[in-house]
């Protein structure tokens, strides 16, 4: 696998005399790396997050990376065969490299959440530290030719709920009318007309006659009527208005909502698309 290095080609750096939380890579003999013409070390696997990861170094640098004249570190995810098709795990990384003359760890300071995914499995620095610095044993990364480098990894757990809507090509208008009969004597909350189909769903009109869908003025054709969109879901089964009508004007012989003591309301609707979980 050709490694890209994706992540800022420096990164702020800073010691701490705490030991990385998660590995510690001790190399012996660093300086015969080069020397055998070995161009990468791959730790051991480790555990963080409840993943599995390794951590590899390039003694001379990644020349895939630009990382020439530097020591190159990389963090990747491995045993990704046990995972989903569509894995994905994001997580903070901190790497590191111990200083035996100040006796302290290194450490990356970025707080950049990294993405792994099928077509991301490796995330890493190709300028950790300038080689002639490393090499240096005045500069404290090499004694007795003896180096230790590091990796945290900080899994970002994530609950991704997802959705996927879908629009209807051919969307038909559904109509339906309920006449409520004996309204005067109306004392219940609510009431609900009978069930009826559209759009391959059942559906219901719910009416509040002591507080209040469309009322239909059956003298004049002046119909109370109000018109919006809106989304249905398992949380949300309901639509409607509060203020719909106020009672005296629907009691009012002269406005027609009242006819004989019956009211007659209607719904007018379409179902334009649906939304389903994301697989």
């Amino acid at each position: 696998m050709k490694i890209v290095d994706q992540v800022l080609s420096t990164t702020p750096m800073k010691g701490r005399k705490a030991p990385p939380s998660h590995y510690t890579f001790k190399m012996q003999s660093f300086s015969l790396l080069s020397k055998a013409s070995i161009e990468k070390c791959v730790s051991e696997e480790f555990e963080a997050g409840g993943y599995k990861w390794s951590l590899s170094i390039y003694p001379t640098g990644n020349t895939n990376g630009n990382g020439q004249g530097h020591v190159s570190i990389y963090l990747m995810l491995i045993n990704t065969t046990s995972l989903p098709n569509d894995w994905e795990v994001n997580a903070i990384i901190n790497f590191s490299a111990y200083n035996f003359k100040d006796d302290e760890y290194v450490t990356t300071q970025d707080a950049t959440v990294m993405r792994f995914h099928v077509m991301k499995t490796e995330w890493g620095i190709s300028k950790f530290i300038n080689l002639e610095t490393f090499l240096d044993p005045a500069n404290g990364y090499l004694n007795d030719d003896n180096c230790v480098f590091g990796a945290e990894v900080f899994v970002v757990k994530t609950i991704n709920k997802g959705d996927c809507l879908s629009m209807i090509q051919e969307s038909t208008t559904v109509s339906h009318s309920w006449k409520f009969s004996k309204f005067s004597l109306a004392n219940l909350d609510v009431y609900k007309s009978e069930s009826f189909v559209g759009g391959d769903y059942k559906w219901q009109l719910e009416l509040h006659p002591n507080g209040l869908i469309e009322a239909k003025d059956q003298i004049s054709g002046q119909h109370a009527q109000r018109k919006f969109n809106c989304k249905f879901s398992s949380s949300n089964l309901g639509w409607g208005v509060r203020k719909f009508l106020s009672l005296t004007k629907v009691k009012n012989p002269k406005n027609g909502f009242l006819v004989e003591d019956s009211c007659i309301f209607e719904v007018e609707f379409i179902v334009v698309g649906l939304l389903t979980p994301r697989i």
